[in-house]
């Protein structure tokens, strides 16, 4: 037996090549850029899947909400996998799901088979994104080059949307809007790949699963967010619309009582009873309410109203992340001095302004009026908030609590998305109902004969009848989600108060917990 077959031997589990930690790191931040990549690269290839799959509106709001909600109601369990089973294997495996139900989707011929695939992408990214951050605590020592490891994760994580807007404006309008899904495939078999050449797996630490609360709170969200997009579509008196918000309170309700009772709960619910953690949540889960609708419906406008290219649109989104990141230094620098307090105020307060700006969106808006403008501010007021909300969810928590805070801020920016885009789409539904009948009776006076006699083939009013319909749609949309940040500032006024002498605690426990990801 040579010397190398011995020193392997004695460490099962040890990876292959060792001594890359450039590799080492290239893998894991490549999963977390496919991981939160894929939030919103599907988002510009919207139009044209639902014009492929023939998806309503409203429908429409599941290719992100299927994934976002699996993705964040599942990320908690996902972490304690890691920890359970051993953190490189369970990393390959979301990896090696993420990629196969890419695949998968990349192939759909119906609505349920893309939004299938959908989930199972979002319970792949729940069990590799928690881990892949996790395993930079055992693949680098404590110090600078472990710091120097989680900067490149958070810039891929804060970075990632933006590149994921770009990537499928190019794929979509260059190839198909289906690549938007195969382009998974190859990275995540080259990650899966190189993963036990250049990763060594973790020590494994005793634990149970808490199957029951994950199972509960995720099928509780579901079943809201259902019954908010039902009633869209059929109104709030529909049985089905009812019967789900039912099941949403009984599920969400045992979720509460599972994780009373739990030995090992997958929500500690300790965190809550912190104001300043518990206000953090609230905020978070309002502002991402607004943002998952903002970025939905602006997508629809620019590529519907506006005609732009995908690519276009992707460049079109391009300054929010550059404000984004403005923000977000600016908050980093001056937290020591005027503590979180004030960021999450001005940003709330900024947020706001730029959704109320948006309610004045019309099909006569232009981009650098109707779009940037508001895009810029709200981007901004985000920027403010994102880096402050992190740190003070883990002000004042256990080190080895801080990963559990920290992912639960996480968990609530996704769920909260999808909860928030489901509301604005039931707005967004009425509303356009309410436009659609004042608009086909002017189509009808105004139309030629050939308009008409498509239109009684289609059902589909053409343009403008069509830009007026929607804008009036996105346009009210806009209220209840100015009136989510409206709660966000609330919340920082009244129940925000972080003292001084916690401001050097946030600065350590932020080490412990490193970035919450996309």
């Amino acid at each position: 037996m040579t010397t190398s077959q011995l020193t392997h031997d004695q460490k099962p589990g040890a990876a292959r090549r060792e001594g890359h930690p450039g590799i080492a790191l290239t893998v894991i931040a490549a999963c977390q850029l496919m991981v939160v990549l894929d939030a919103t690269i599907v988002n510009i290839a919207l139009p044209h899947i639902q014009g492929a799959l023939k998806f309503s509106t409203t429908d429409l709001t599941w290719v992100v909400s299927a994934y976002t909600l699996t993705f964040g109601g599942l990320l908690l369990l996902g972490g304690r996998a890691g920890d359970i089973l051993g953190r490189r294997r369970v990393f390959m495996t979301g990896i090696l799901l993420f990629t196969v139900a890419s695949l998968l989707g990349g192939f759909a011929q119906e609505p349920w088979q893309l939004l299938a695939a959908r989930v199972l992408q979002g319970v792949g990214g729940a069990i590799a994104s928690p881990t892949s951050l996790a395993l930079i605590t055992t693949t680098f020592p404590e110090g600078p080059e472990r710091n120097r490891a989680f900067g490149v994760f958070a810039a891929v994580s804060a970075g990632g949307g933006a590149i994921g807007l770009l990537a499928g404006g190019m794929l979509t309008e260059w190839l198909d809007w289906r690549w938007v899904l195969f382009v998974n495939v190859p990275i995540g078999i080259l990650i899966a790949v190189l993963t036990p050449l250049y990763i060594s797996e973790s020590e494994r630490h005793p634990g149970r699963f808490d199957f029951l609360g994950a199972l509960t709170s995720t099928a509780g969200m579901a079943s809201l967010v259902y019954g908010f997009i039902r009633a869209s579509e059929e109104g709030w008196r529909d049985g089905l619309t009812l019967g789900s918000f039912g099941a949403a309170v009984v599920l969400l309700l045992a979720f509460v009582l599972v994780e009373t009772r739990a030995k090992e709960p997958i929500t500690p619910l300790r965190m809550f009873a912190d104001r300043n953690r518990s206000g953090t949540y609230v905020i978070m889960l309002s502002l991402a309410a607004a943002m998952f609708g903002m970025f939905f419906f602006i997508v629809l406008f620019v590529q519907n109203v506006l005609d732009y290219t995908p690519i276009e649109a992707g460049l079109a989104f391009l300054p929010v992340t550059v404000v984004i990141a403005v923000g977000a230094a600016l908050s980093q620098k001056f937290l020591p001095v005027l503590g979180p307090k004030p960021f999450m105020v001005t940003g709330s307060i900024i947020v706001a302004i730029g959704l109320g700006w948006q309610t004045l969106i019309s099909p006569d808006s232009s981009y650098v009026g109707g779009v940037l403008g508001p895009m810029l501010l709200f981007g901004f007021g985000m920027g403010l908030n994102f880096v402050t909300l992190t740190l003070t969810a883990v002000s004042g928590v256990a080190p080895h609590e801080a990963g559990a805070a920290s992912g639960l801020l996480n968990a609530t920016q996704q769920v909260g998305g999808s909860l928030g885009l489901s509301i604005l789409t039931t707005v967004f539904g009425t509303a356009s109902r309410d436009e659609a009948e004042k608009q086909v009776g002017d189509f009808m006076a105004h139309a030629s004969p050939e308009q008409k006699a498509e239109f009684a083939r289609t059902h589909e009013l053409p343009a403008p009848w069509s830009h007026e319909i929607l804008s009036e749609g996105i346009s009210t949309a806009f209220i209840p989600a100015a009136a989510m940040a409206v709660l966000a500032l609330v919340t920082a006024l009244l129940v925000i108060r972080v003292r001084k002498s916690d401001l050097d605690a946030l600065a350590g426990t932020a080490s412990a917990a490193g970035p919450a990801g996309g």
